[in-house]
């Protein structure tokens, strides 16, 4: 994924830049950059956040930084901002999401005169630089932006530093959010809505798809027109949003109470606290002591179970963040692993002989719940029964990389349905997998159960996930679960 933010000031702004920026380290865990502009023109700084938080790698550079105006970034990928001269003059520019035309659209800006691109190491180009040659294709920054819209397949939200403001650019459907917020004398624009509020900023307005601004310290300009078709990603709310941030007005950790509360009332079949012995349950083949969610993600979803059920919600580990917060995960993928177990410490107390009721965000490879799982029935428990805060993860995000998948085989259920069906899966036959009333929907989710050694699994349901959310369900996207754009 990746997150952004951006100050525009009468005052010198390097200091909301750096804490607002900072408040998006939980959106990427590979790169950080910072770029001001002010008297001394455009300066720049970028650093590997891999193994040391953004703030400790940026807190010199707070110092030498001087400008009224700037970008940050937090990324999964490439590193920015990068600094651009062009015949529409010095920008700097950041960009969160995903090209999927990448050939094409190398292609054609050869073909129109682009000489080179700078390589990243495994053999790509930077997102960031692609999109910058597309928007110098036009005359002014404002065409080469809504350009940027209609070429990129995918998804771009874009911010750009110039002399004049920032322009700020949401992507087409608005699948990323893009915020801004107001203090005296100053404007801010932000990827999540509550990296403003300590630094004194109050809410002024959101973009809405494919709308693009320019922001400076005297005001905002709207430059084009949102959108009327909406498809904000829905796992912003499930898992990648943080707790205090909202999206379209909804807040995050109040849809994750909702999310779970809706998982208890399937699994017990009415509504209201402690319903376990109610005649119209279904779940009386489940008898758990404790509801607990996978930290930290998962524990908001495990709030709103436990109050909807009356089952006392508590916490059989703790994630020991002093040396292991989420940022400090590196790209491979068995190191992760390693790492996530190591996070986790199990509370004895708490585990020995209990019936455990365990909400995570999603399974996607089933590795490292499968693992808890395991070292939960190590630690004496009796009974595990996981319930996903999302439905069966089907398809691989190809608008935002929030799953490191380089392939929809690294997903569990996609394994599962190649081994009953081989190479003859169609969309149709995906279809019925993501329905949950299906016959192969529900021996899926049997067979995932078996695997991962769970005494029981339920997946929320695609429907009760939008109800959770509340938006209209035109206005998500859901792709990784139903296959729909």
């Amino acid at each position: 994924m990746g997150g952004f933010f951006g100050v525009t000031s009468k005052q010198d702004c390097v200091m909301d830049l750096f804490f607002g920026t900072d408040y998006h380290s939980h959106l990427g865990t590979r790169r950080g950059g910072m770029a001001v502009y002010g008297a001394n023109g455009f300066q720049r700084s970028i650093h590997n956040i891999e193994n040391s938080p953004f703030r400790t790698k940026f807190e010199r550079d707070v110092e030498e930084l001087t400008g009224n105006s700037g970008i940050g970034s937090i990324s999964d990928n490439e590193p920015q901002p990068l600094l651009i001269q062009s015949h529409l003059g010095s920008y700097a520019i950041v960009t969160v999401g995903k090209i999927n035309n990448e050939e094409e659209l190398i292609h054609q800006a050869f073909e129109n005169g682009h000489i080179h691109f700078m390589e990243m190491s495994g053999g790509r180009i930077n997102a960031t630089e692609l999109t910058a040659s597309i928007i110098n294709q036009k005359q002014s920054l404002v065409e080469g932006l809504l350009y940027a819209q209609e070429k990129i397949e995918g998804s771009m939200t874009i911010l750009l530093l110039t002399p004049e403001g920032i322009y700020a650019s949401r992507d087409r459907y608005g699948r990323t959010p893009v915020v801004i917020g107001r203090k005296d004398d100053a404007y801010c624009v932000s990827f999540e809505s509550f990296a403003y509020i300590n630094l004194g900023y109050h809410d002024c307005t959101e973009l809405g798809p494919g709308e693009i601004a320019l922001i400076n310290a005297s005001g905002i300009q709207s430059l084009s027109q949102p959108r009327k078709e909406m498809k904000i990603c829905s796992f912003l709310w499930v898992y990648y949003g943080y707790p205090t941030s909202s999206y379209e007005g909804v807040n995050v950790e109040e849809m994750r109470y909702r999310c779970g509360e809706i998982l208890a009332r399937r699994d017990f079949g009415c509504e209201g606290k402690h319903c376990l012995g109610c005649p119209a349950s279904t779940g009386d083949s489940i008898r758990p002591d404790i509801v607990a969610g996978v930290p930290d993600s998962g524990i908001a979803h495990a709030i709103g179970y436990a109050n909807e059920s009356g089952i006392p919600f508590a916490r059989p580990f703790i994630k020991y963040t002093p040396t292991w917060p989420r940022s400090f995960m590196p790209q491979n993928q068995s190191q992760r692993n390693l790492i996530a177990k190591m996070k986790l410490i199990p509370v004895d107390a708490l585990i020995h002989g209990k019936s455990l009721l365990l909400i995570d965000d999603s399974i996607v490879r089933g590795t490292q719940l499968g693992e808890t799982t395991e070292f939960l029935y190590q630690s004496g428990a009796k009974e595990v029964h996981i319930r996903p805060a999302c439905p069966p993860l089907l398809f691989g995000c190809k608008y935002l990389n929030f799953s490191r998948s380089n392939s929809d085989l690294d997903l569990i259920t996609r394994r599962i349905i190649r081994e009953r069906e081989g190479d003859a899966v169609t969309p149709e036959l995906l279809a019925d997998y993501a329905d949950p009333d299906s016959r192969n929907y529900q021996e899926m989710v049997e067979e995932i159960r078996k695997r991962l050694n769970f005494t029981s699994l339920k997946f929320h349901r695609l429907d009760d996930l939008i109800e959770s959310i509340g938006l209209p369900a035109s206005s998500l996207c859901t792709y990784c679960w139903s296959g729909r754009e």
